[in-house]
């Protein structure tokens, strides 16, 4: 969003032999490798192992390698070990296979190569988020999460998976940048309403990211998501979806989601060019949560209509009464319309204003405010900063329910 920006394709990074790296070595207090004669990553010389290596070999058991199946159609990915309930973390699309297997078979392989049945706990395609259940929970490893709220731009990061059913495959790389915002076309989900971004005039071009499903050609789509992500140049491929992405300490810090191609689309074969995303682990933890205590997850609303608030002014004749294709830099999401008995009206919004910032979040665009306020649980306040005839105002928004 926004002037220059290189057109990229999306690609969910699943459902083509997602994997793990398995093994069971640790980091010891001291930060020394102990290792075990189980499999999974190889050390040979402990003493010159890197930081990459500790780390990878401390979160590694904690990830499994999910197959998922229903009638003739089948797939696979990852996720991460949450507790010792054998609550498995992963993405709504690898379990049901894009959207297309409401009632998946699922099986899991664990680090140390033994392999469980799992039951689907609930999914939640706002946040391309799911939780199974293992059957078998012996001898389980729960990872360490970490805390995404605490990292900066250049942080290490370390993503677990199986790219291209390469199983036992570790990348590292750095946090590339925090909040980025990203949409993906689901079929899961039906047409959005309040909150979701004016579509652009029928035959417009936009600049910005489109999502696939992976091996899911000609697969129909009823709506689309929009997600805060991390973004990361740690080499991540089809295959890792629902992995972890953990930082120097083995912490995970978010889950596996997408990568960027320049190939342009679901059907082409293009991998990593060193743009990566992956959901953030404090969002993500709410989702698992919730699912886990009852098998739903609710999602902030705002109540309003919204369009890309552009840095330079609009000319008269280009109005058409759809929402304004934006020149220039978008500076935040200005408000089309707010329904009378609504969070925002309540809190005074209206019409024209221009959303800037979400609890001190900046919001470029609209895009990136339908992807903070969905962050939020229905319920939460939280402030809202905008410009109104060129001033800058705050007020508090007790937030609906999606």
């Amino acid at each position: 969003m926004g002037v220059g920006g290189l057109a990229l394709a999306v690609l969910l990074a699943g459902l083509l032999g997602g994997g793990v790296v398995a093994g069971t070595q640790a980091v010891l207090d001291d930060g020394s490798i102990s290792t075990s004669s189980a499999g999974g990553i190889e050390i040979n010389n402990p003493d010159s192992a890197t930081v990459v290596t500790a780390a990878a070999a401390k979160a590694s058991p904690s990830v499994v390698t999910l197959a998922v199946s229903e009638g003739g159609q089948g797939g696979s990915g990852s996720g991460i070990i949450l507790d010792e309930e054998g609550h498995v973390l992963t993405n709504t699309h690898v379990v049901t296979l894009g959207g297309a297997a409401p009632d998946p078979d699922i099986q899991a392989r664990m680090s140390d190569g033994s392999v469980s049945n799992a039951t689907l706990v609930g999914t939640d395609p706002l946040s391309d988020l799911a939780v199974i259940q293992l059957e078998d929970i012996e001898g389980i490893q729960p990872a360490e999460l970490g805390s995404s709220g605490d990292l900066n731009v250049g942080d290490q990061t370390i993503a677990i998976g199986a790219p291209l059913g390469l199983a036992g495959t570790v990348t590292d790389g750095i946090v590339s940048t925090l909040n980025r915002t990203i949409s993906v076309a689901s079929s899961a989900v039906e047409d959005e309403g309040a909150d979701a971004p004016e579509a652009p005039e029928e035959g417009s071009e936009e600049d910005g990211f489109e999502f696939y499903f992976p091996d899911m050609e000609g697969s129909p789509t009823q709506g689309s998501i929009h997600l805060n992500v991390i973004q990361t140049d740690a080499a991540i491929n089809r295959g890792n979806s629902g992995g972890a992405l953990v930082d120097d300490e083995g912490r995970v810090i978010g889950v596996n989601v997408a990568i960027a191609s320049s190939g342009g689309g679901a059907e082409s074969d293009a991998g990593s060019i060193g743009v990566g995303f992956a959901v953030p682990i404090d969002y993500a933890q709410r989702v698992a949560q919730e699912l886990i205590d009852t098998g739903e997850v609710s999602h902030g609303l705002l109540g309003v209509t919204v369009a890309a608030a552009g840095s330079q002014e609009v000319p008269d004749e280009t109005d058409t009464g759809l929402a304004p294709v934006m020149p220039g830099f978008t500076v935040g999401a200005l408000i089309d319309d707010v329904p009378g008995n609504t969070p925002a009206a309540e809190a005074g919004l209206a019409t024209g204003d221009i959303i800037t910032a979400v609890n001190d979040r900046r919001i470029e665009d609209s895009l990136a405010l339908t992807a903070t306020i969905r962050e939020y649980a229905a319920g939460e306040t939280v402030t809202i900063s905008y410009t109104r005839d060129g001033q800058q105002e705050e007020t508090e928004v007790t937030l609906g329910a999606t």
